[in-house]
């Protein structure tokens, strides 16, 4: 068994509610500055928690122009505006492309280092700047993870900055913030969720100390999802929905994600297709390429939906395919590229850019060669 390095948050709340204790949190650590780095359509939801903290006598900066797949140019506007502030703690509440720049603004302040400089995994020298973290989606995992991923718009490639400094010191899992989360969203962010866990359990780098939050989070989800769909207010299916997300998080600095991710990364760079669709889009096929050599990890997934003893391995690695399959299409989510208006002649070009993801191609269970990223878009077009 090899060894491996969790980092996790100081403080860490889960539950219905909890984005109220940050008031009390944080005017225990005697701040006079913070930055919020959020979205608009939340703010509303926010008011009472930003009224407590003005009455503590803390000045509050709030950014909201984070939208969807941010790069390098948008987390530099609000790195500038955050420089200018100088805040002692920096607050993101929001969806994972928020949480993410939250986490790299945080370490950039006071860090001498460029943002080329910290691209790639463990290069950030360290963050000086206390970090919170409050979820709206379940999700990307971004609260409990080490990972921040941005857009490079000049080579038109999402890359990763990677570093145990970007865990936060205090993370609130609210499951009311997602109360208001579209169905398309809270479909999309789901299956991104199930995709963390199920690539660190089939992935070349597993550990059995992963494996059960992995297993735990895609049973949770699997059982949720659907429900938080059809009824947006059903807290308790949100609520398993979160912890789900949750433990896909806590994969992802030990473990990591594998193909599904590498492959969805074009879709969003070129294309700007959301991060949790393009995953959903691609986790079947890339799980049939991987079939081969991942059948009794995938049979065990099979489990999880109520596969029972009545099926061989073979069997049931199939069928945890197929059930997947179901899983997105009851979501509501498209099952080929060509449903999203992806054109069949962008399949080597975002092949090319797939292949430059190594990081999350070494993970793979199944070794993917340049031809077998081109199969793979292929089959799913």
């Amino acid at each position: 068994m090899r060894s491996i390095n969790l980092f996790y948050p100081a403080k860490f709340s889960f539950g219905a509610g909890c984005r109220k204790e940050f008031s009390a949190d944080a005017s225990g650590m005697d701040l006079s500055r913070i930055l919020v780095i959020t979205f608009p359509e939340i703010r509303p939801t926010l008011d009472p928690l930003f009224g407590g903290l003005r009455q503590a006598g803390i000045n509050l900066v709030i950014d909201d122009s984070v939208r969807k797949e941010p790069d390098f140019r948008d987390f530099n506007k609000v790195l500038d505006k955050a420089q200018k502030h100088q805040p002692e703690l920096v607050l993101g509440i929001g969806g994972g492309s928020v949480l993410d720049v939250a986490k790299l603004v945080a370490a950039q302040l006071g860090n001498k280092q460029t943002l080329e400089e910290i691209t790639g995994i463990n290069k950030l020298s360290g963050r000086r700047t206390k970090l919170a973290c409050m979820p709206t989606t379940a999700g990307t995992g971004s609260e409990m993870s080490p990972n921040a991923i941005l857009l490079d718009e000049g080579e038109e490639l999402k890359k990763g900055i990677i570093s145990h400094h970007l865990v936060p010191d205090m993370v609130y899992i609210d499951p009311e913030l997602t109360l208001s989360v579209p169905q398309s969203v809270t479909a999309a962010t789901g299956i991104d969720a199930f995709t963390h866990c199920l690539e660190a359990y089939a992935n070349r780098q597993a550990h059995p100390m992963i494996d059960a939050y992995a297993l735990e989070g895609m049973r949770l989800i699997i059982h949720s999802l659907e429900k938080a769909i059809l009824e947006p207010g059903y807290l308790q299916a949100r609520s398993d929905l979160a912890l789900g997300s949750m433990y896909g998080g806590m994969c992802l600095g030990p473990v990591n994600t594998t193909a599904i991710h590498a492959l969805s990364y074009p879709l969003g760079s070129e294309f700007h297709i959301a991060h949790g669709l393009s995953n959903a889009l691609l986790l079947p096929y890339v799980m049939e390429f991987n079939l081969p050599v991942a059948e009794e990890r995938y049979a065990k997934v099979a489990d999880l939906f109520g596969f029972g003893d009545d099926f061989d391995q073979a069997q049931k690695a199939r069928l945890s395919i197929q059930a997947i399959r179901d899983l997105t299409n009851k979501c509501g989510l498209p099952a080929t590229l060509s449903k999203i208006d992806i054109p069949r002649e962008a399949i080597p070009r975002m092949a090319e850019s797939a292949m430059k993801i190594q990081r999350l191609l070494v993970n793979n269970p199944r070794e993917v060669t340049m031809q077998d990223a081109i199969g793979i878009y292929n089959n799913a077009y």
